[in-house]
């Protein structure tokens, strides 16, 4: 079967990924699948890396991002890594994804162009490469809601339905979605990499330095450069996570992006009532990944990355890499506090602020009060003057905020608009996506989905609809609990 031209669906494919050793990949093409069916496509996303919806929304796109037909220049492969897999190493894969290509935009930027579940690989084990379509549905909204956050993110581009039926517990319909990222490359690809012969590990750093930090091209200690670019990514990735209580569930090496973006959503959660060991993934029943535990997971992460580097580091690489970990540690905290301050309209610095955040936090946590809808609530000084189910702690902290935040020297208008663009009035809320999902998958009906999506994509926009559709709801039970997907 021909490939088609990329010309009429906007692709610009290389594939330098390629260009690296064979270890790190296996050429194979996608498992066709029976009767593929575009049934969600991100146009605003196409057209911002310069593709044409219109020709990718046809029969012939469906095609193509199912993996049935291939593009002209495009050559599709399956990446294989390691990682440590809640704290144990193991080699893994790509058991059930493939990259098609590397995308150039019109404005040069480069895309990995992925589909998942497009069948098994060499890595799949004993999986059949193949996702169901409630599992695909929920990264791309839940991708996107990130995207619309502000926070670094791989991209969704498509939903595709395959026509067949993936076996779990029960059947479910099959579906492929297209993801798009700056790379796949992980800390874990660097963990596999270690294990190789030095030239292998020596052309992935160089070309992770050319894609992803040219600014460490001719620096003095080009891998140190990279460590310590890459912890500042890292750290300021997880202070985002932190500042809009999201849960990302499995925390693995090989679920850590080398370009600092969120990747992997399959057991991942927003925060309703706040408490830091909130714990959603129903696989991390030690509690691993909980919600406070994520910037000490993300320094452990830094620190295998840094490993796989001590080989170019020399005789005083341990203590180098030290110093990068607590680098890592004062970006955090600094990004982390900046923007805690943004969310409660402080626009200048004081030292007790960190005291200050803390405890309204203790107080979130003793009163279990819902994490994001107090920060709205604050926002429009719904707490102002008082109220009667306020708890003296949160009130006596109300006090003490409502005083810092008077005595600034910006106007209240602009005290307000900072805060209405730091805390959003709506997110991903465990009962909306799961209403929404079990309307779809179950029922056929995609209203409830298409309508939550288009709330997602104005996190920040403070009308009484967005307010209304984000509030959180208290029949929700408090034990929810998420899988991987798989």
């Amino acid at each position: 079967m021909s490939n088609i031209s990329p010309s009429l669906m906007g692709f610009n494919f290389q594939n330098s990924y390629l260009d690296l050793p064979e270890v790190f990949y296996t050429i194979q093409k996608a498992v066709p699948v029976k009767d593929p069916s575009i049934i969600l496509f991100n146009v605003d996303l196409a057209r911002e890396i310069g593709l044409d919806p219109e020709s990718l929304s046809t029969p012939v796109g469906a095609a193509i991002l199912s993996g049935n037909k291939g593009v002209e220049g495009a050559q599709s492969y399956a990446q294989g890594y390691s990682g440590h897999q809640f704290g144990y190493f193991t080699q893994l894969g790509d058991g059930r994804a493939l990259t098609i290509g590397e995308h150039l935009s019109p404005s040069g930027e480069r895309f990995d162009i992925q589909l998942k579940g497009s069948g098994k690989t060499p890595y799949s084990r004993r999986g059949d490469g193949r996702a169901g379509l409630g599992p695909m549905l929920r990264e791309y909204l839940i991708s996107e809601a990130m995207g619309h956050l502000g926070i670094p993110t791989t991209r969704s581009l498509a939903v595709v339905s395959t026509g067949e039926k993936v076996y779990r517990e029960y059947a479910l319909e099959g579906a492929i979605l297209t993801r798009v990222a700056a790379s796949h490359i992980r800390v874990g690809t660097f963990q596999f990499a270690a294990s190789q012969p030095y030239h292998v590990i020596e052309s992935l750093l160089r070309y992770t330095l050319e894609r992803h930090y040219p600014g460490c091209i001719g620096e003095a200690d080009e891998p140190m450069c990279l460590l310590r670019a890459f912890a500042e990514r890292q750290a300021r990735l997880i202070a985002q996570w932190q500042a809009v209580g999201f849960v990302h569930g499995v925390m693995n090496t090989d679920n850590v992006s080398l370009a600092g973006e969120t990747i992997d959503y399959g057991p991942c959660a927003f925060m309703d009532r706040y408490h830091p060991d909130v714990v959603f993934s129903s696989i991390d029943t030690a509690g691993r990944y909980r919600f406070g535990n994520q910037p000490l997971i993300g320094k452990w992460n830094l620190a295998r990355f840094a490993e796989t580097l001590l080989t170019f580091m020399g005789d005083d690489g341990v203590q180098k890499a030290n110093q990068v970990l607590e680098h890592y540690d004062r970006i955090y905290e600094a990004e982390w506090l900046g923007i805690m301050r943004r969310k409660l309209g402080l626009l200048d610095e004081h030292e007790g602020d960190s005291v200050l955040v803390g405890t309204l936090l203790a107080c979130m946590a003793d009163d279990a009060l819902d994490y994001s809808d107090t920060f709205v609530k604050l926002t429009q000084g719904l707490f102002d003057g008082g109220r009667s189910d306020m708890s003296e702690a949160f009130r006596s902290w109300h006090e003490a905020w409502a005083l810092r935040f008077s005595e600034q020297k910006a106007g209240l208008d602009e005290r307000r608009t900072c805060m209405m663009r730091h805390n959003p009035v709506i997110i991903p809320r465990n009962h909306n996506v799961e209403h929404a999902l079990n309307e779809w998958v179950f029922r056929g009906n995609n209203q409830p989905y298409m309508t939550l999506l288009e709330w997602l994509k104005q996190p920040y926009l403070y009308t009484d609809e967005q307010i209304s559709a984000g509030a959180p709801k208290d029949v929700w039970p408090k034990e929810y609990k998420t899988t991987c997907g798989t």
